[in-house]
């Protein structure tokens, strides 16, 4: 059985930033591919966890394969994910399900094929082998294929994870950079309206939100006029 440890921990190594899942599937297809023995090419794609369903094949031949699963939503794809377990197509010259995926298949050569489902954290992943020969894909669950889809799932979740990360670090850092400003446009309105903290930040949210606005913006015009020209307007907010 081919080694993958030497793949895997090259990925990791690689993974110091989080790496787009194009990227991600794209090592994960042209390993598998590599390592499994009587296959032609592979393909890979993301099925959930957002909005984007990225997507990776070894040869442009197979991307149609893809692509005419997800428009029917009937083939080896959807079938593996909605089971949980591989989807198998030993012999297509045989095979009496699918038939927009069969025909396409047989057009470019493809005779059996192999789908693996992988989930984990709300991600799901198909991992799709194909061959020239039939049969020759009967190991694939159990071969090196299973162990790269696994380490690549842990990668996606992981890289998944430090994308939200670093989002939630830079709202972090907007906030603590618009707050002196938010503070003294508060103040300004304590001045003009006589009320407290609580009111003034009140009145700065209600002219946000009205405006679809961002607070920052609307306490840098409040501290831009000082508050002046503004009172009634102000005034008219506060209850």
């Amino acid at each position: 059985m081919p080694d993958t440890g030497h793949h895997t921990r090259r990925w990791d190594t690689e993974s110091a930033e989080p790496v787009l899942p194009g990227r991600r599937l794209s090592e994960l297809v042209e390993e598998a591919a590599r390592c499994t023995v009587e296959c032609c090419g592979a393909s890979g794609m993301v099925a959930e966890g957002g909005s984007e369903r990225p997507a990776a094949v070894t040869h442009p031949d197979l991307a149609p394969l893809v692509a005419v699963q997800l428009r029917s939503g009937d083939g080896p794809i959807p079938a593996a994910l909605e089971r949980g377990e591989p989807a198998r197509c030993s012999d297509l010259l045989s095979e009496d399900r699918w038939p927009d995926y069969r025909a396409l298949a047989l057009d470019s050569g493809v005779r059996s094929s192999v789908t693996l489902p992988f989930r984990r954290s709300g991600l799901a992943v198909t991992l799709s082998l194909y061959s020239f020969r039939p049969g020759a894909l009967e190991d694939v669950p159990h071969g090196p294929a299973r162990a790269l889809g696994d380490f690549a799932m842990t990668c996606l979740v992981r890289d998944r994870s430090y994308r939200a990360a670093l989002t939630e670090l830079d709202q972090l850092g907007t906030a603590l950079r618009s707050r002196p400003v938010v503070d003294q446009a508060c103040g300004i309105v304590m001045h003009v309206l006589g009320c407290d903290a609580d009111a003034a930040f009140g009145v700065l949210r209600r002219i946000s939100q009205g405006g679809n606005r961002k607070l920052s913006d609307v306490a840098a015009v409040v501290v831009a006029r000082r508050g002046r020209g503004l009172e009634r307007d102000l005034a008219a907010l506060l209850n």
